[in-house]
């Protein structure tokens, strides 16, 4: 479970976060929507741990962001928008070497790894240098880089971009998974039928706070829309009429 409280960062003049609040909770799919440049991403990298609030909180699982970020990263995994393979390595060696890092090794780890590459149909690159690889081969190496400690909390930044009609469908069949087995699922997309389609919960930020929030049905309800996508440009139009 992620918990939100008041969450601000600012980059000298420029306020990127402004007291976001929200919560993911476990077995549910929550997305975090906006226009480019909204906070999004310097959102997930506070819960990351790589940026540090100015102010407010997030707890993961309990454990706080700024106090105890090596609980944090035990209990989260992370695809960010960069994908960051090593290219020399092997898809197993890539996430083998993940697994060391969080501290598991030997046999356990060989399994993980071995799970991880069939659930993800991955066999065939699995002993390949992931050099050369195409969008949808890099992404499943770091989606199971992500997953060898098999974290409670799951952080998706654009989980389908660049990918092709079948590796969408696919990866969208996974991330529900993810759902089943009762993790909490954080994600960003710009794609609205993706978030029709996935999201239990949806949380809006645009110019750095968040604008609306609620079930898609609820977001529907609100800005008295009947399809997502208007709903989340009537939702965006608002915030932006209250800025001026």
């Amino acid at each position: 479970m992620i918990q939100v409280h008041s969450l601000s960062k600012s980059f000298g003049k420029v306020k990127a976060v402004q007291n976001v609040s929200f919560s993911a909770l476990d077995g549910q799919i929550t997305g975090l929507l906006g226009p480019n440049g909204a906070g999004k991403s310097t959102t997930l990298r506070m819960l990351y741990t790589l940026l540090k609030p100015d102010s407010g909180s997030a707890q993961v699982d309990g454990f706080d962001v700024r106090k105890t970020p090596l609980e944090v990263q035990r209990r989260i995994g992370v695809l960010a928008d960069a994908r960051g393979l090593y290219p020399r390595l092997t898809s197993r060696e890539n996430i083998r070497y993940y697994g060391r890092l969080h501290g598991l090794g030997g046999e356990a780890l060989e399994k993980q790894i071995d799970s991880l590459l069939t659930m993800l149909d991955m066999q065939e690159i699995a002993d390949r240098p992931t050099e050369g690889f195409s969008t949808g081969e890099k992404l499943k190496v770091a989606i199971a880089r992500a997953l060898v400690h098999n974290p409670q909390n799951i952080l998706l930044d654009e989980p389908t971009n660049g990918l092709d009609v079948m590796s969408t469908r696919a990866m969208r069949q996974f991330i529900q998974r993810l759902r089943e087995d009762g993790k909490c699922v954080l994600f960003t997309s710009h794609i609205m039928q993706e978030v029709a389609a996935l999201c239990d919960q949806i949380i809006i930020i645009s110019h750095g706070q968040v604008t609306a929030s609620g079930t898609p049905e609820d977001l529907r309800r609100q800005t008295g829309q009947e399809n997502l996508e208007d709903a989340f440009v009537a939702a965006i139009g608002s915030a932006e009429g209250l800025e001026r």
